[in-house]
């Protein structure tokens, strides 16, 4: 008999990465967590810090730094690589960022492509979207196996707008931006729902406490939220730590969920 260990590989070991391997951790969903990064002490590091920590989570999970050999048998390999927006520098669109990222993946990509990875990637790095269909042109593999987080972030987002706006707990509001994890991202407002209910006929139904809901401001707050963090403290982590766990979760129970990536 064989039991089968779920294995993870994570490209990038910086903020975003480890706070996606924690999330995995504390969640539960994975055995085994592989990290690579240029920076091999700050992997182990990472590593070591993390591997620590599910003493007191729900399982006990083998945390380490290795190399893209490690790869081989991992069943997902996120990408967290490449820089945050510089605030500072006047960088206020991920787009400012795709050449920085571009230029690490060139040598990125040679790496997985020799390792022998046969799973599926998840891609989080910035600009998520357009690095996605930029990583499915060069590994040249079917493109379904290759996917980003995309607006499922900016969904957990706008449901807070709603839910600040409403009074509604965030749980109990179905909502999706679509478009991209960027600035063209959009709400469709007729699919948006609370408690079962059409947002829009809520509106309708319950003028008096609904009417005058300002819908392109919850949709610009929700967006914008991205930018308060990263204004505020330099990276975003706990909140794509979730989503990345949410589409792991999805893909290892085959849940046949509907996510925005």
């Amino acid at each position: 008999m064989s039991l089968n260990r779920r294995k993870i590989g994570i490209i990038g070991a910086g903020h975003v990465g480890s706070h996606a391997g924690y999330a995995l951790i504390s969640q539960g969903l994975v055995e085994e967590i592989v990290y690579i990064d240029v920076d091999q002490k700050k992997a182990e590091a990472q590593a070591l810090d993390l591997y620590d920590s599910s003493t007191y989570l729900t399982k006990h999970v083998n945390v380490y730094a290795g190399n893209y050999g490690d790869i081989k048998d991992a069943d997902i390999l996120i990408i967290a690589a490449g820089p945050l927006p510089d605030m500072a520098a006047g960088q206020t669109d991920r787009q400012q960022t795709l050449g920085a990222t571009v230029a690490i993946l060139k040598d990125i990509i040679p790496q997985i492509k020799a390792s022998g990875f046969n799973g599926i990637i998840v891609n989080i790095s910035n600009p998520a979207d357009v690095v996605t269909h930029y990583l499915q042109e060069k590994l040249g593999w079917d493109p379904q196996r290759i996917f980003s987080t995309s607006t499922t972030l900016d969904s957990a987002r706008l449901r807070r707008a709603i839910s600040e706006a409403t009074g509604y707990d965030q749980k109990s509001i179905v909502a999706y931006a679509l478009g991209e994890h960027g600035e063209s991202q959009m709400v469709p407002w007729s699919t948006v729902s609370v408690a079962g209910k059409s947002l829009l006929k809520l509106m309708k139904d319950q003028s008096e406490r609904f009417g005058n809901l300002d819908l392109e401001g919850i949709a610009a707050k929700g967006k914008g939220a991205g930018w308060i963090i990263l204004g505020g403290k330099g990276s975003t982590e706990f909140g794509i730590g979730a989503s990345i766990a949410q589409v792991v979760q999805a893909v290892y129970g085959d849940e046949d969920r509907i996510l925005p990536v």
